[in-house]
This record gives C-alpha cells, structure tokens and sequence, in this order.
C-alpha cells in the first residue's frame, strides 16, 4: 500500500503545481471514514481507494482526480455525504465523486437490469466529465487484481463477465490499452482458467525452445534499422493469453498456426519516418498477404495512430511489426490521459475522438429500457470496424458486419429514417449487404419512407437498432391507438353510450394509465378489452344478451362482417395493428372477421377459416371488421394449390398466365415431385378475391396445369 508521502511524491513529480494540501486531507480523510472497514483479502479497506489512486498516477491524471480516487467510496461505505465532501475538498471534486460513488442500491428485478442500469448511471456521469470514468475504471481495475479473495465462485464470475463485457471495451474506447489488456486478462483468467493455463503453457515451452527469441529478433530489428541510416527504438514482447486465445477463436487455428505470437515496435521521430521504416522493413523481409493495416491516414475511433504489417522475419518466424512516432505511442499507451496531458483538460468530450461517447448518449435516449440500452451498447463497443466513404469523400467508421442502413444513420439520424435504397461504388445493391473497407456508399433517400421492422434483423450497430426500434414503436404505438379508438366508439355506440374526454380520463386514474392515448393503444393491440373501459367510465353498465353468449355458433358468426357498426381495417403494415392471417390468406372481397391478440393486435381471417373454431369460447377477443374501401387496391398475398405437369415450358407457362393477369409470384414451394407432375404451393400478389379468381381461371385454362384451387391452410 502506498503512503501518503510517497502517493504525493508520484503526484509532484509529473505536475509539480499539484495541490499537495488537497492529497494529504483526502488521504488522512479516507483512512479516517472507512476506519476499521475490511476487505474480503483482509486488508484494511482503505488500502482500496489508496491503490486506486496509485493506478492513476501511471496516467499522470491531475489533482482533482487522485483525490476524487481517494474518496470514491467514502459516500456508499461510511457515512459521509456529497456535500461534506463538496464543502471540504470543493464543488469539482464534489462533482466527480458524486459521478462516481456506486449510487445503484436499487432493487431491480434481475442482475442483467441492475446491470444495465449501473451502466446507464455511469455513462451518464462520464458525460458530463470524462475523469468520472477513468477513476472508474482504476477502480474495477483494482477489484479485479484482488478478485481471487472473494469466495463465491458465481460472485467472482459476474464481477469477471461484466468486466469483459463493459470496462474493458470502454477501456479500449478511452485508448487506455494498458488497463484494457490488463482487465481482459484478468478476467479471461476467472471464466476461462483452463484455456488460459494452456496458452501459458504453450508460451513458456516455446520460450523454452527458442532461448531469448524476443530480445534476438529486436537485435536484428534494430540493426536493419541502424543500417539504413534511420534514428528508431525497437521493443518487442509476447501477446497476452487473452489475445491469443481470441485470435485462435476468430481465426479457427491452433496456438501453432498463428502468425502473430510476438508483436514488435519500432518507434521514430515523425510521421514521415514511419512510411520509411515501413519501406525498410518490407524491402528486408517478405510480407504476409493480406496483414497490412494504416492505423495513422485512418485512424481507430479512439485516436490510436500506428502502421501494422506482419512478415517473415529474423529466424523465419511471422512477426507482427508495429510502426509509430513517439507521440503516437503515448497515446495508444496512456489514451484520453495522455490529451490532457497536452491539452490540459480532462473534461471535454466535445472533440470528434469522443463522438462515440455522444452515440452513446443517444443511443440511452432512444433505448425503451436500461437492457435495451445494454444490449445496444454491447453492439456499439463490441466489434472490429470497416471504413467506408460518402460521395463526397468523408469517411465512415462501421463496425465488420455493418451495412447501408447501419451507414446510413451514421450520416445523419434524419438519413437512416428515410433512407429506401443504396448504391455501392455505384451498383445498386440490397439494403441487407455487407460493406467492406473502401466502399463508396451513396443513401437513396424518399420522406415518404418509415424504419421498416425487418431493418432490426441486419442492422450491426446500437445506434441504428436504436432508432428503429423508437420509430417502430412510435408508429405501432399510433396504429394501435387509431383502431382502439375504433374500436372503443363502436362498443360505446352499440350500448348505447357517448365517448367523453373527461369519462377516459377517469378511466386512465382506475385502470392506471398515461393518458387517453394509452387507452386506444391498449385496446389495438389486445392488453385492454374495450368492455374494462366502458365499465370503468359507466360502472354498472352491462353485456347486451348476444355479448354474453359464450360460444360463437356458426350461424352468429355468418353475421359477422356485414353489419353498419362494423370497423373497416385500415393497417396492413406487418408487425403493427392489423396482421393478415397466414392460415388463410384474407383479401378484399372474402368476409372477414377480427381476432383480438395480446400484444399483437388484430389477426384477420375469413370467416370459414378453421382455426377460428378453437377461439368459439373468447366472444372478447372477436371483432366484427370489413374491408376498408379506401384500401382496394393494394397488393397482398393470395396461396394456391397447383398441380404442374413435368414437362419443359410448364414453369413458363405457369408465370406468363400469372403475369398477363397482372399478378406477381412472391413465393414458390414444391411439395411433391415425381416423374409426370409437381405438386406446389405459391403465393401470389393480388388486390383482390376477384383478382385472384381470374388468375385461377388463367391457370386452369392452361394445357400444362393439371389442377389449381385456392388454399385454405
């Protein structure tokens, strides 16, 4: 454990203006508040903060934020409080201790959403001052070296799981590469102890074998370099288990296939010297295809500059070879810590290095719950990235996986909304595309355009997930709420009731809801029957004697469709209000009928579809519906039963009787073949019955169909 002298010493010695006063209070302070306090290794605990502020010494972080170490626990442990410290130590410190202290003693349902919350709260304190994290993560890190002395083996694996899952990547976002590796290989060591001992293993036989084969290879090295007359310093050591691991993993090859076991740097004056030492390093030795990356013309989002190539080396052995100024090395060792180093200040996030902080930020705004915004999170931080281009040549970082849409909204929210198309390097390709580094991506944009609910399917990206699914349910939201209200007056209408502003609003106090709008949607999308509002508004007020009957015969359900008070389906859109059944493929024309769904909304099928015949004893969840004429028109999917005869033409025949009756063939199934005939299902985009009674026609008209009937399941 640190001493007090000795954590000022390590202050005063990279910023001799610090304020040693501050230290020495906050030391003596934390010893005093946490007292006879113990941790599980059976230290006193405030060797804890102490260690934590020693770890952020390495960084060379200010005053303000060694004492905000110090303190860091003191409001949850002891019983000191935000304005105490304020008033002692100051506003700034006061601030920061605040954005640290782990104020999360809330009783969540499950550990993933105590979790996700947690992470919610810090992102929002590092928001506003970027040191909020730093000593965050000093702190986990900490926890982590000590993680051994907690006893439950399910406590120690969550604590490494959350670890790997959030600190880490937030680590690598910061740039603090030292503390990112660390905390991975710490935690690699708890959830995987197998697979890190025999990577271990494999290292040290081959240190074994090969004697000092760092130090010779960075012997040779040094000298290619001293021979073409160029001023750079060599280092070299072996990755860490966890790396390796993962590249074993990703790669799908053994600890003896990889090519980068040992990673070398060569580090120069300036950027200049950096293509040259590339250039010397390739004319001595052979590449490896495909194992070049420019990390300094396109740098990583978290600011890292260097140039990666691997070859074959001294000793014949691939080698990763890492080229980098000086400077750019303090950043990829120290990150944010080594801007303020320069800069002085620790607390902006406005620079476009940090802008994955403000999607972050964004992304919390738009998540419907803290998992949800866990769970995009996870997306944003997780993956390795492509960069891709606009028409105008501004560069777009994705991560691997990503595609137009995920581009799109990395543009401009307002672009990935409306985007309806996409041309790569000026093809128009699938909105579900892969995009690859050096893509030139143009968005084809129409304000008539919504998110579509199967984006959330390819979209790689938080940010994108994100929107959409705001957006889809804002508009399922709408939906519901339209055919609620629908529905909700016809009933009303029906027994004889008038809808009132100021009866709903009573009704929202009773059934516990927002406001009126919550109501309709309830009602569309099956959570709320319409008869628990009419009697919330109108306690007492019956059934009529046809609602209370609890089986729907066959001749009452022949009523269904054709009466005045029947609501006409506006929706069509899949996964809002109104669904199309699939068992029966409705359409305009055919007399329908409405199945109230929890959650789902309303299910269309004709009034002869047999599934309906399970549903005779739920008189709620029926709803008496007929087509929309404003809505005659659109396509939608009819299914036939053919049977074709096995011969050549036959397909052609089959699509061109399809195709003169303006129809089009959205699916083909075959179900049965043999030597004469296919038997096949297919789905056919019609407006209509009648549209589809013609095309039938046309198909039995046609000397290669042998049979054509409309399908009913």
């Amino acid at each position: 454990m640190l001493r007090q002298f000795e954590l000022v010493e390590r202050v005063k010695s990279y910023d001799p203006n610090a304020d040693e006063g501050a230290i020495n209070r906050a030391y003596v302070y934390a010893m005093k508040m946490h007292g006879s306090q113990m941790r599980a290794s059976g230290d006193p605990y405030f060797s804890h903060p102490i260690e934590v502020a020693g770890i952020l010494t390495n960084y060379r972080l200010d005053t303000a934020s060694i004492v905000t170490a110090l303190l860091h626990d003191t409001v949850e442990d002891t019983g000191a409080t935000i304005e105490e410290i304020s008033e002692l130590f100051g506003l700034e410190v006061g601030r920061l201790v605040d954005g640290v202290t782990k104020l999360t003693r809330i009783q969540l349902q499950n550990v993933e959403a105590k979790q996700a919350e947690n992470f919610r709260k810090l992102l929002l304190a590092m928001s506003e001052d970027i040191r909020v994290l730093l000593v965050k993560l000093a702190d986990r890190l900490h926890n982590m070296r000590t993680l051994n002395h907690i006893s439950k083996r399910e406590k120690r694996k969550s604590i490494a799981l959350e670890t790997m899952e959030i600190y880490a990547p937030l680590a690598e976002r910061l740039g603090m590469q030292d503390i990112k590796s660390e905390l991975e290989d710490l935690a690699f060591a708890e959830l995987h102890p197998e697979a890190r001992a025999s990577v271990l293993a494999r290292l040290r036989f081959l240190e074994r074998g090969g004697g000092d084969l760092v130090g010779r290879i960075m012997d040779e090295l040094d000298q290619t370099i001293q021979a073409a007359d160029m001023n750079g310093y060599v280092s070299g050591r072996e990755k860490l288990p966890y790396s390796i691991w993962c590249k074993m993993q990703t790669q799908d090859v053994s600890f003896e296939q990889l090519s980068d076991i040992m990673a070398f740097r060569i580090m120069v004056d300036d950027p200049a010297d950096c293509y040259r030492a590339l250039g010397i390093i390739h004319a001595a030795y052979r590449t490896v295809p495909g194992r070049f990356k420019d990390y300094i013309s396109t740098p990583k989002r978290n600011g890292y500059q260097s140039i990666h190539t691997s070859v074959i080396g001294p000793a014949k052995l691939r080698i990763e070879v890492q080229i980098r100024t000086h400077t750019m090395h303090e950043v990829a060792e120290l990150g944010v810590a080594a801007h303020w180093r320069y800069k002085g200040d620790l607390g902006d996030v406005a620079g476009s290095q940090y802008s994955w902080l403000r999607e972050l930020l964004e992304i919390l705004e738009h998540a419907q719950s803290p998992e949800e915004f866990l769970e995009h999170t996870k997306l944003e931080m997780f993956q390795d990235q492509i960069f891709c281009f606009t028409p105008k040549g501004e560069l777009i970082a994705l991560p691997k996986g990503g595609g137009p849409v995920d581009f799109a909204y990395a543009v401009h929210t307002e672009i990935g909304d409306t985007c309806v198309g996409a041309k790569v390097n000026g093809r128009i390709v699938p909105l579900r595309i892969k995009l690859q580094t050096g893509d030139q991506v143009e968005i084809v944009c129409s304000e008539a355009q919504k998110p579509s609910p199967e984006w959330e399917g390819f979209v790689v990206t938080g940010k994108a997930r994100a929107h959409i699914r705001r957006r889809v349910r804002l508009e399922a939201h709408d939906e519901y709420a339209k055919l609620g209200k629908e529905i909700l007056s016809k009933l009303f209408s029906k027994e004889g009731y008038d809808v009132t502003d100021d009866g709903l609003d009573a009704a929202c106090k009773k059934l516990d809801l927002h406001d009126r709008s919550d109501i309709y949607a309830g009602i569309g999308d099956g959570q709320l029957m319409a008869r628990q509002v009419l009697e919330a508004v109108y306690p007492g007020a019956k059934a009529d004697s046809e609602a209370n009957v609890v089986n729907i015969s066959k001749a009452r359900r022949s009523n269904f469709g054709d009466e005045e008070n029947a609501i006409p389906i506006k929706g069509l859109t899949p996964g809002l209000s109104v669904h199309l059944s699939e068992c029966c493929h409705p359409l305009p024309g055919d007399r329908i009928v409405g199945i109230l769904q929890a959650g789902k909304g309303v299910d269309v099928h004709t009034i002869d579809c047999e599934s309906l015949i399970s549903l005779d004893d739920e008189p709620d969840q029926w709803l008496d519906i007929i087509w929309d004429a404003k809505k005659t028109g659109e396509m939608l999917l009819g299914r036939v039963n053919l049977i074709v005869l096995n011969e050549p033409g036959s397909l052609g025949g089959l699509s061109t009787a399809i195709a003169e009756n303006m129809g089009n063939i959205s699916n083909l199934r075959i179900v049965n073949r043999s030597n004469d005939f296919f038997e096949m299902a297919l789905d056919i985009e019609v407006t209509s019955v009648k549209h589809l009674t013609n095309i039938i026609a046309a198909l039995r008209a046609s000397p290669v169909i042998n049979s054509v009937e409309r399908a009913r399941g």
